[in-house]
């Protein structure tokens, strides 16, 4: 198995991260590897859901600190690296419908990055969470530091960072750092019974839903044509008149949607 590969399960696609002798850690290969794992998932019209997770009981460790003495070993070196995994990131979060985040065993560092760049995180109740570059004379990038601090707020996010603590999964929850806590052996059906939801539902909406909130979350802080647009074109679209079609007959709707939506600008 790759240590990063991609499975569709249609309507479900798995980013799998697959390196058990070192806890699933990102290799500079694997970083390099995602965003053409999220730009084939982007063109596969059957793939509505998003899972990431990692193989035999962790999700991930972060970055691989063997391959430190090699990733920043000059300027150069050190450039080209953190710009793997922020052009890895940014593909994830560009991602244009949901991205569930399968949380076990350990997720520090990079790993916690991966969990923040999804739209949700659900976590099994014995995870080991944690955001150490404190204990390595490092920095959280651009991409993840942004995420964090829209996650759960600029005072909290300097705790952790500050800290490199360990979270409690309880207060994961509490804070917002994670959305679902469950015991380990329900995570597997739960997050599938989640996303198998999910793509039940209009990927319009679903989709658009995601356009809307993270444009406001990005700063949008009124109205632009192209955000009432993305509202009105809902109404007229086909997923629209199928729930109306499907409420009439008292049936389940069918909704067939599969496109790309347009930018709010």
């Amino acid at each position: 198995m790759n240590e990063i590969s991609l499975v569709l399960e249609p309507p479900i696609a798995r980013i799998r991260l697959h390196r058990p002798d070192r806890r699933n850690a990102m290799s500079r290969a694997m970083w390099r590897a995602l965003p053409a794992l999220c730009a084939h998932i982007a063109s596969a019209s059957e793939a509505l859901v998003v899972i990431v997770e990692g193989s035999e009981g962790h999700f991930c460790a972060g970055a691989d600190l063997s391959e430190f003495e090699t990733v920043f070993r000059d300027a150069e070196a050190t450039h080209d690296y953190n710009q793997a995994i922020q052009d890895s990131l940014n593909a994830l979060v560009a991602l244009d419908r949901p991205t569930i985040a399968a949380v076990r065993g350990s997720a520090i560092g990079g790993g916690m990055a991966l969990a923040l760049c999804c739209d949700l995180r659900f976590c099994a109740d014995d995870a080991f969470l944690a955001i150490p570059p404190a204990k390595h004379g490092l920095l959280y990038g651009f991409v993840e530091t942004r995420r964090l601090v829209q996650t759960i707020g600029p005072a909290r996010a300097k705790d952790l960072l500050f800290s490199a603590r360990r979270v409690e999964c309880a207060e994961a929850l509490t804070m917002g750092l994670i959305d679902r806590l469950v015991e380990p052996s329900r995570l597997e059906a739960t997050v599938l019974a989640y996303a198998r939801e999910l793509a039940s539902l209009s990927q319009y909406s679903v989709r658009g839903g995601k356009m809307a909130i993270d444009a406001i979350a990005g700063g949008l802080d009124q109205e632009s044509p192209a955000f009432r647009a993305l509202v009105e074109r809902a109404a007229a679209g086909e997923d629209f008149a199928e729930a109306r079609s499907a409420s009439r007959a008292k049936r389940a709707p069918e909704f067939r949607f599969r496109g790309r939506l347009a930018p709010r600008g």
